[in-house]
């Protein structure tokens, strides 16, 4: 019996140390959403306020946008897209309306606001005119605050 005492306890050791560091490795890793219909999608975002109340007012110029509250900042979004190339359209449109943007990419598992969003995409994809950019804009934000809004905000 104890022959076998110290290999085991050797086992042991050198199996809990392997654990240590495999959990550790994990560490750093991000965290994505998970989900059959989840979709990574370009959101154009705005500016960044430290008040709900300081958002509104720089805000005002938009007929539409969305936000999401992030470590205790409003982030506003004026454009959706789940194309780059459109994203890339949109911060073009709203530049040569001497707005500053910036994309960023979330993962969004809505899969019915993700099917309009294609919709949209293709639509958008094959304009420039600017009315028709500025609609299908406002039409994609308006979409979203109807069927996304209220589950989560991004």
């Amino acid at each position: 019996m104890k022959k076998y005492m110290f290999p085991v306890i050797l086992s042991l050791c050198i199996g809990s140390l392997f654990a240590y560091f495999l959990i550790n490795s994990y560490g750093n890793i991000q965290n994505i959403s998970v989900s059959k219909g989840a979709s990574e999608v370009y959101y154009l975002r705005y500016g960044i306020y430290p008040s709900k109340e300081e958002m509104i007012s720089s805000m005002q110029n938009f007929q539409h946008y969305i936000y999401n509250v992030e470590d205790n900042q409003y982030k506003t979004y004026i454009g959706i897209s789940k194309n780059k190339k459109n994203i890339e359209k949109l911060k073009g449109f709203f530049e040569k309306k001497q707005y500053n943007t910036y994309i960023e990419t979330k993962i969004t598992d809505n899969e019915e606001f993700l099917t309009v969003l294609g919709q949209y995409d293709e639509v958008l994809s094959q304009t420039d005119d600017e009315n028709a950019i500025n609609v299908i804009c406002n039409q994609v934000l308006a979409k979203y605050e109807e069927m996304v809004n209220g589950e989560y905000q991004n």
